[in-house]
């Protein structure tokens, strides 16, 4: 037994005893003016904390806060600073000071989470004012009590503060800072919104745009001119903003709007007409988000720099287009015909077999996917490998974490990372996992489907077009104005083994069935090499 002492420090589940210690820090804090003025200001936090401090015997190695944060969460820049100094501290820390649990923090369930990681540190919270020893059970727990109620009474006051607003709002009262342009006054002790000296100028941004069809742009530099600088961005958000022709919308509202009681900018039909122009293009079209005159928009791409092409409408000979809108690329054809050269493209993974060929179809469609579904099984048991270690390299950095040998941010850099292969990951074991259900079903509608892919989309509309477009052609289609031609990176794997069988089942259409039928499957090509077609 005596020689086991040597071998003490490869012992486990011995409790560490832990020096209470004598230094603390200060922290107080205010969320208003107000409440600086009032009974909990920061000098009487201050002066209750430093008498405790004294009373114990503490030495102070610090203050912090001393300013107006909010606690309803846990970013403040003196509070960072605080914890920052408690951990890193030379001279070990063993209390934060504060006049209560809600100058600590009010967010509740995170507050608590402090507190423990605190408290393994060595470090506690105490409140003068609510006196608990958080080394005891019963203490922690009603510390933690403490600050759940103090998130509690944050969002009642919310609820009430959010309530009061609402009704202000239906009376057509705006409670806050009005937009630029406004001015609050009070008149005979009354409360009211009128347009300033900027409004009256202001004012002529919503004609000019309204009357002379002027762009931003425009408006921004007359406004210069007249001393007013306004950013293309706040520009946009002025025009919209419906509070200058006398209504109010606002979150708590929900989603209603209000007629206000301040003085209008500018009438509704003037805002009406100025957001008419607002949301039509430099050139004049309006834009369609669902066009059936032109289905391939947000599906062609430009060769050049591979943005999605847009469609317009021309004014001289009133025919649609589609249009690179990069500079410098001069990408532009007639939508007619690009449609025709889709179509025909389409044509090509289109079959017309009789119902005896068909059946030869399913069958071998029917063996390739059972084949593959073979391939499939046999690599689930590597994914759940790596599902497994990924598992333990998040347990691990938890671990790590907690027992403060990495930071947050090294942290959270890392769960991001390894939470993204995770989900990849099981993404790919359902994947393997996965079983289809009534398979003849499936397949005879995806038979049916390829017969005719150039018939159903010309007689479907504009989402139904879309949806079969990137079905065939996942990465879309290029066009190249220089080549005046269309190429397509990938084509789906299943359109494109139909119509390869579809082409052996035609050449061997004189054999019988039970001879098609032994021939090995077909495996459809994860990928083929770009398609052209010339228009």
């Amino acid at each position: 037994m005596g020689n086991n002492i040597l071998l003490e420090a490869f012992a486990k589940g011995k409790t560490k005893v832990k020096l209470n210690g004598c230094n603390c820090v200060i922290y107080t804090r205010v969320s208003t003016k107000e409440q600086a003025d009032n009974n909990l200001s920061l000098d009487t936090q201050k002066k209750a904390c430093e008498f405790y401090a004294s009373k114990i015997g503490y030495s102070i190695l610090g203050y912090f806060g001393g300013t107006y944060e909010s606690a309803k969460n846990d970013e403040r820049k003196e509070f960072t600073n605080m914890l920052s100094f408690v951990k890193k501290s030379k001279e070990k820390v063993s209390h934060i000071i504060v006049y209560s649990v809600d100058r600590f923090s009010r967010s509740g369930a995170n507050a608590i989470y402090l507190a423990d990681q605190l408290k393994k540190a060595g470090i506690s919270v105490f409140a003068v004012s609510q006196p608990t020893d958080t080394t005891t059970a019963s203490g922690s727990l009603q510390q933690n009590i403490q600050f759940i109620f103090s998130e509690y009474d944050n969002q009642l006051r919310r609820e009430k503060c959010m309530a009061g607003v609402k009704e202000m709002l239906l009376r057509g009262e705006w409670c806050t800072s009005p937009p630029i342009g406004y001015d609050v006054v009070k008149t005979n002790g009354r409360r009211q919104i009128v347009v300033n000296a900027k409004g009256k100028i202001l004012k002529k941004a919503f004609y000019w745009k309204a009357q002379e069809k002027v762009t931003n742009e425009e408006v921004i530099k007359r406004l210069g001119a007249q001393g007013i600088v306004m950013s293309n961005q706040r520009m946009s958000a002025f025009f919209k903003n419906p509070f200058y022709c006398g209504l109010l919308v606002h979150t708590a509202l929900d989603g209603a709007i209000v007629d206000g009681n301040h003085e209008k900018l500018v009438s509704k039909e003037i805002f009406l007409d100025v957001n008419e122009i607002t949301s039509c293009k430099k050139q004049g079209y309006r834009i369609n988000a669902e066009n059936d005159e032109v289905p391939l928009k947000r599906f062609l791409k430009c060769d050049s720099c591979g943005k999605y092409l847009r469609a317009y409408k021309a004014k001289k000979n009133q025919k649609n287009y589609y249009k690179c809108n990069t500079i410098g690329c001069n990408c532009n054809k007639r939508a007619d015909e690009l449609h025709e050269a889709f179509e025909s493209l389409l044509s090509q993974y289109s079959f017309d077999l009789n119902e005896d060929l068909m059946y030869l179809m399913k069958l071998q469609m029917i063996a390739t996917f059972n084949q593959m579904q073979d391939e499939s099984t046999g690599n689930i048991a590597q994914v759940e490998s790596a599902l497994s270690e990924i598992n333990k390299k998040l347990e691990r950095l938890e671990e790590r974490y907690v027992e403060e040998q990495i930071g947050k941010g090294i942290f959270d850099k890392y769960v991001e990372k390894y939470s993204v292969e995770k989900k990849e990951i099981e993404s790919q074991l359902q994947k393997a996992g996965k079983k289809v259900s009534n398979l003849d079903f499936h397949i005879d509608a995806a038979i049916d489907l390829s017969s005719k892919l150039a018939t159903v989309w010309c007689s479907s509309h504009y989402v139904e077009k879309q949806k079969l477009q990137f079905l065939v052609f996942p990465d879309g289609v290029y066009y190249n104005r220089g080549k005046d031609e269309c190429r397509t990176p990938k084509i789906n794997s299943v359109f494109q083994y139909l119509s390869s069988l579809a082409r052996v089942i035609a050449e061997n259409e004189r054999g019988n069935e039970q001879n098609f039928a032994a021939v090995p499957s077909l495996v459809a090509r994860t990928g083929i090499e770009p398609m052209t077609f010339g228009l």
